[in-house]
């Protein structure tokens, strides 16, 4: 069965920076994604697209087909008194926020100074050239259930809150 849109993908991955360190990965059959319902990076899943179980690349996905490249006007600078005065704020902190049209987004603290927190609502992966070493251990179809939801469900089926 070839991966296309509305079949459940099983594989497993490595990913790594353009420098080669390793970001994140998961070899052990328990990544799962719903295909054509933007559960991954649009340029991985481009690039499994027509692929069937055994296939193994390495694929190399630009800052546009992934997190998109930096944008400077998401570093921007925040008063103190905009976070938790129960916490202390320190670079690398992230948090939740919503976004200019209201969604949510993470951000992250680059550098507080005294009373001023600069913060960055960049996508941590932004603007870095993902490769990832994939192997496709199942392709399967989706449920009707798992269509409709827009993502995959465990074996016992999935209950939302």
């Amino acid at each position: 069965m070839q991966i296309a849109e509305n079949k459940v993908v099983t594989l497993n991955y490595t990913l790594k920076d353009g420098s080669g360190k390793v970001i994140d990965e998961s070899n052990d059959g328990s990544f799962v994604y719903l295909h054509g319902a933007q559960n991954i990076i649009p340029g991985l899943e481009d690039a499994l697209a027509g692929r069937s179980a055994g296939y193994t690349a390495d694929v190399s996905v630009p800052p546009e087909q992934a997190y998109g490249v930096r944008d400077p006007s998401r570093i921007q600078s925040a008063s103190r008194e905009m976070f938790p005065a129960d916490t202390e704020i320190e670079p690398g902190m992230q948090f939740h926020a919503k976004g200019p049209e209201g969604q949510a987004i993470v951000i992250m603290v680059v550098s507080v100074e005294g009373d001023n927190v600069t913060i960055d609502g960049n996508h941590p992966l932004a603007g870095v050239h993902l490769n990832f070493d994939v192997e496709i251990i199942e392709v399967r179809d989706a449920t009707a259930e798992e269509v409709e939801h827009g993502h995959v469900h465990g074996p016992d089926g999935h209950h939302h809150a």
